[in-house]
């Protein structure tokens, strides 16, 4: 079928990827090894190529051409021409369509095919060969976007870091069940934006969402061919892009601003999980889609050979940052979700590959100082999950000033003091006021430390309490992945029962596990749906099950966990109301106006055996600055003790404000203790007030 023509000027290449500028549209793309770029259109469909047009200039390794005739809802893809020579790094194959880096949206899914390779699959030199078949068949396309968008009086939250709570939520699961969403919104960006399930974050009280990925990400071969898909999203192929799978049917990517607007209108700001740190062609025998076949060389970290990848992330490959161009691609994605898309921050997936300039971490490394300095980049929350699988590759407590950091000392501390192993009093007490060993470094405040019982890698709350072992099964890998050391117990049944004893046991330690996480100094997060006891079956690695393993039921809520979740409501509103709970500086400084001190349960302070006494389980903390005291007491031990309690100084008895056996919070009036002496019950926690009127 004959192609059409399209006239093609020479364009610019300082702004990459398909610009629409009101009139036509320019194309930019960056590769310092191709010897041609073609830009490929399709039809509305695209189904069918309908022009093949060659960029006719290359600047400063842009390779660039505008097109008078192109407008917003054209679809295109490119090939890149340039030795194929895996040997030394080359993989350029012009017979396979590529995604443009700098996309703002795609169009469609990858279709699994022996064509999206480079190379022959099965043949006998392996990725050494070449494959030439075309793939445009089974690739998505590109989309040409007016990206202009009326955001109205759009008021960022700015929540300090001091008072932040995060959620941490997946986009579909959110809403996939739920029965007052009409079947095109639910696990989409619209049914996020639903005032429902606002009004359930509102109720709750957190103060920001943090979604799981929700760039452009791809369903790995295997685990279609397993029959499962990649429900986590952690494969990013398209960092400025909205996953197409978010998007409602008829909808574009002005559903994700719709959905921000909404949920800063409620005061909530919304975090990104975001991927930089590899992407969805894995290693040298993976797919072609995009960074690969524009320049591989310059995009990915070689190896010493270079066919093949120098991996820090277990994924394959490891992206590129200290190049500048790859790294102002990562800057250029940052900033456009920010001041186009008006996100409030990001949390880093294996953040530590991003702090290497290759072998090594460093807190100054090229990506790290370049966001410390970003004038937009440094105003909004940065978070990284502080580790990756190359060499020294646990970084927990080392990131620069302005980033805060995923503690999974603090999940697996307060998870085994909870459960009731030994020795774990010295831990716990750094974990309820701030890690300050790991995080006072360079002016850095104790809400650096993210704390979380739970995230989506792992137990839920529910079968933390439920399960001893991880039961992965449905994963299809004879239960070998995910984590064994989960520090959880079952409580003397492994999974469900309708044991009322075991039952009752499991919601005393949901309840003082997250009345700990609340009561500590840092920034809690909660993982969706621990408010309402979801349940995973116990698999702790559910990133393959796209199903009601991972969904979120808000209409099935039964009497008991819909208490919990008032309980977890009335935690956070207590922390939101006293200001002791999260201090702007850690406890130790000098010239902090609050006192802590650490109590035994005579009332005497601990001593320096009774920290290292491996069967010590209980403890006082108490704070105190001019107008109030806190008294949080914890016993972990499966009897009750009696705790002698300090006297008062600012009212007449201690009030109590939590208790966990119970199962009550009183954020404004509580009822006094009455004695020197309080019951505090076997695994249960309570805070008692001192403030005068």
């Amino acid at each position: 079928m004959t192609k059409q023509e399209f006239t093609v000027l020479e364009g610019s290449p300082w702004t990459l990827g398909a610009t629409w500028d009101g009139s036509g549209t320019n194309f930019a793309i960056f590769s310092a090894h191709a010897t041609k770029v073609e830009l490929c259109l399709f039809d509305s469909r695209g189904k069918r190529e309908i022009a093949r047009v060659t960029l006719p200039e290359y600047t400063d390794e842009i390779w660039h051409g505008y097109l008078p005739e192109v407008r917003p809802g054209q679809l295109y893809g490119y090939r890149v021409h340039g030795p194929y020579d895996p040997a030394n790094g080359h993989r350029f194959n012009p017979h396979k369509l590529l995604i443009d880096p700098y996309a703002l949206q795609l169009h469609g899914e990858i279709h699994w095919h022996d064509a999206a390779f480079g190379y022959r699959i099965g043949h006998a030199r392996e990725d050494l060969s070449m494959d030439r078949r075309d793939s445009a068949f089974v690739m998505p396309k590109c989309v040409v976007v007016d990206p202009a968008a009326t955001w109205g009086p759009d008021i960022r939250p700015n929540t300090p870091w001091a008072e932040t709570i995060i959620y941490e939520a997946h986009v579909k699961g959110i809403t996939a069940l739920s029965a007052d969403l009409p079947d095109n919104l639910r696990g989409s960006f619209g049914g996020l934006a639903d005032p429902k399930v606002i009004d359930h974050l509102v109720k709750l009280g957190v103060t920001a969402v943090e979604l799981m990925p929700a760039q452009a990400f791809f369903d790995d071969r295997y685990l279609i061919e397993k029959g499962l898909t990649n429900y986590w999203g952690y494969n990013t192929i398209g960092f400025f892009a909205p996953a197409t799978r978010y998007i409602s049917p008829g909808a574009n990517l002005h559903e994700f601003k719709m959905m921000v607007r909404r949920l800063h209108e409620a005061g909530i700001e919304v975090i990104l999980d975001v991927v930089y740190n590899h992407t969805a062609e894995g290693n040298q025998m993976g797919p072609t889609l995009s960074f690969r076949g524009i320049d591989n060389a310059s995009y990915y970290i070689l190896a010493d050979d270079p066919r093949y990848y120098f991996d820090t992330t277990g994924c394959g490959n490891t992206v590129n940052m200290t190049h500048p161009r790859v790294l102002q691609m990562v800057m250029d994605s940052l900033r456009y979700w920010v001041e186009s898309c008006h996100v409030d921050g990001f949390r880093f997936d294996l953040a530590s590959s991003l702090g290497r300039d290759r072998d090594q971490f460093s807190p100054s490394a090229t990506f790290l100082d370049a966001v410390r300095q970003d004038p937009v980049l440094s105003k909004v929350k940065l978070i990284a999950e502080p580790w990756d699988t190359g060499v020294n590759g646990y970084q927990v407590g080392n990131f620069p000033p302005g980033w805060a950091e995923w503690n999974d000392t603090y999940r697996d501390t307060v998870r085994s003091y909870w459960k009731g192993d030994p020795s774990t009093l010295p831990a716990l007490a750094s974990c309820l006021t701030g890690s300050a060993e790991k995080f006072d470094k360079r002016g850095r405040r104790p809400w650096a430390s993210v704390n979380f019982v739970t995230a989506h890698d792992g137990f839920t709350l529910m079968d933390t309490v439920s399960y001893n072992d991880k039961h992965n099964e449905a994963n299809h890998e004879d239960n070998r992945d995910g984590h064994s050391d989960n520090r959880s117990w079952n409580c003397g049944v492994e999974g469900a029962t309708d044991d009322p004893e075991i039952l009752a046991l499991r919601d005393k330690m949901r309840r003082a596990m997250m009345a700990t996480l609340l009561l500590s100094q840092g920034t809690p997060m909660i993982l969706m749906g621990d408010e309402i006891g979801r349940t995973q079956g116990g698999n702790n690695n559910a990133y393959c099950q796209d199903n009601e393993m991972n969904w979120l039921d808000l209409k099935g809520v039964d009497e008991g966990n819909a208490a919990f979740r008032d309980f977890l409501s009335g935690l956070i509103a207590l922390r939101r109301s006293r200001p002791l709970l999260s201090l702007p500086a850690f406890l130790h400084k000098k010239a902090h106006e609050v006192k802590v001190e650490w109590l035994r349960p005579d009332g005497a302070a601990m001593e320096e055996g009774d920290w290292h006494n491996p069967d010590s389980r209980v403890v006082g903390m108490k704070l105190q600055n001019a107008s109030q005291g806190l008294l949080v007491l914890l016993n972990s031990h499966y009897d009750s003790v009696s705790f002698k309690l300090p006297a008062p100084i600012y009212a007449a008895s201690w009030a109590c404000l939590v208790d966990t056996d119970a199962g009550t919070v009183h954020v404004r009036r509580a009822p006094p203790v009455e004695g020197e002496s309080v019951d505090l019950s076997s695994r249960s926690l309570l805070v008692l007030e001192d403030r005068g009127e």
